[in-house]
C-alpha cells in the first residue's frame, strides 16, 4: 500500500452567505451540493449549491434545525432536529418522507444515499449500529470489530464504507462488500486509523490524524493520498466524493468551518512512515452528529 503527494491540488472555498457561523459540506452528486449552514442563533439550516446559487432547504416537519448529509440525483437524505430526537428524511426534490429505522427511535442519522439504498446509522443504549435501508426493509450493519460502535457513512452501488470503534476507542475505516467487512488500514494515520465517509467506485474519501493533525486522504484502493487545504489548520474533512471532484470542509484558526470543492490529480510514490505512538487518538470530530 503506498502513500502519495499530489501533483495538482487546487480548492474552491464554498461558504454560504447566510451561515455566519459556518459552512459545513456533506455531499455531491454531479454538480449539485448539499449540507449545512449555521445562522446568527446557532441554528442548522439545509442548503443545496448547484455551482452558482446556494437554496436553503427548509424541512417541513416543524424541527429545530436540519443537516443534510448525502445526495444522489434529486434525491437528499439527511436528518432534522425535533423535540422528540434527531430523525432521518428523504427529499425528492418536491416531497420529504421521514426515515426513522425502528431499533433507533429518535436517533436516525441517513448518510448516504444510491439509488434506492440509504446508508446512516442509529444509536441505542450508547451504541451506534450502522444500517441500510433499500426503500422498505432496515438491515443493520454492525462491524464485528466494532466493539464500541459501527458508524456506516457512504454508499456507492454494492459497496458500502464507514468507520467503527475498535477496543482501544480507536476509528478504523472498513469496506462492506459481499456480504465481507475489510478493514482499511491507513499506512499515514497513527496505528493504521481513520475514518471512512465517502465512496464513488473504487474511491473513497475520509480523515486520518498523525502528530500534526487532522489531514483528509483520498484511497483508490491501492494509494493513499493526503488532502490538505491551507485553510485547515485544525483539521480538514473531506466528505463525499463524485467522479474527480471532492468535497468537504476544513477548520481555520479560529475554529470557523468554511466548505470546499476540490479535484485532484494525485502522484503515486513510496513513502516509509515512522509514526510514533499517540495513544488513544481523538480524531475526530465524529461530524455529523451535534
Amino acid at each position: 500500500m503506498l502513500a502519495s503527494s499530489v501533483r495538482a491540488q487546487t480548492y474552491t472555498i464554498l461558504d454560504d452567505p447566510l451561515g455566519v457561523n459556518g459552512t459545513y459540506v456533506n455531499g455531491i452528486s454531479g454538480n449539485n451540493i448539499v449540507g449545512y449552514y449555521v445562522d446568527s442563533s446557532g441554528h442548522n439550516n439545509g442548503f443545496l449549491y448547484n455551482g452558482s446559487t446556494y437554496t436553503t432547504l427548509n424541512e417541513p416537519f416543524g424541527g429545530s434545525g436540519i443537516v443534510p448529509n448525502g445526495i444522489d440525483g434529486n434525491n437528499i437524505v439527511g436528518y432534522y432536529e425535533s423535540t422528540s430526537g434527531e430523525c432521518g428524511f428523504r427529499y425528492n426534490g418536491s416531497t420529504y418522507t421521514t426515515l426513522n429505522d425502528p431499533l433507533g427511535v429518535g436517533t436516525t442519522y441517513p448518510i448516504g444515499i444510491s439509488g434506492n439504498n440509504i446508508v446512516g446509522y442509529y444509536w441505542i443504549a450508547g451504541k451506534a449500529h450502522g444500517f441500510l435501508y433499500n426503500g422498505s426493509t432496515y438491515t443493520t450493519l454492525d462491524d464485528p470489530l466494532g466493539v464500541y460502535g459501527t458508524f456506516v457513512t457512504g454508499i456507492s452501488g454494492n459497496n458500502i464504507v464507514g468507520s467503527y470503534l475498535d477496543s482501544s476507542r480507536n476509528y478504523r475505516s472498513f469496506l462492506y462488500s459481499g456480504g465481507t467487512y475489510t478493514t482499511l488500514n491507513n499506512p499515514l494515520g497513527v496505528n493504521g486509523t481513520s475514518a471512512a465517509y465517502g465512496i464513488d467506485g473504487n474511491n473513497i474519501v475520509g480523515t486520518y490524524a498523525d502528530s500534526s493533525g487532522v489531514h483528509g486522504f483520498l484511497y483508490n484502493g491501492s494509494t493513499y493520498t493526503t488532502l490538505n487545504n491551507p485553510l485547515g489548520v485544525l483539521g480538514i474533512y473531506p466528505t463525499s466524493i463524485s467522479g474527480n471532484n471532492i468535497v468537504g470542509y476544513c477548520v481555520d484558526n479560529s475554529g470557523y468551518a468554511y466548505g470546499f470543492e476540490t479535484s485532484i490529480e494525485p502522484v503515486p510514490e513510496p513513502s516509509n512512515l515512522a509514526l510514533a505512538g499517540l495513544g488513544g487518538l481523538g480524531l475526530l470530530l465524529f461530524r455529523r452528529r451535534k
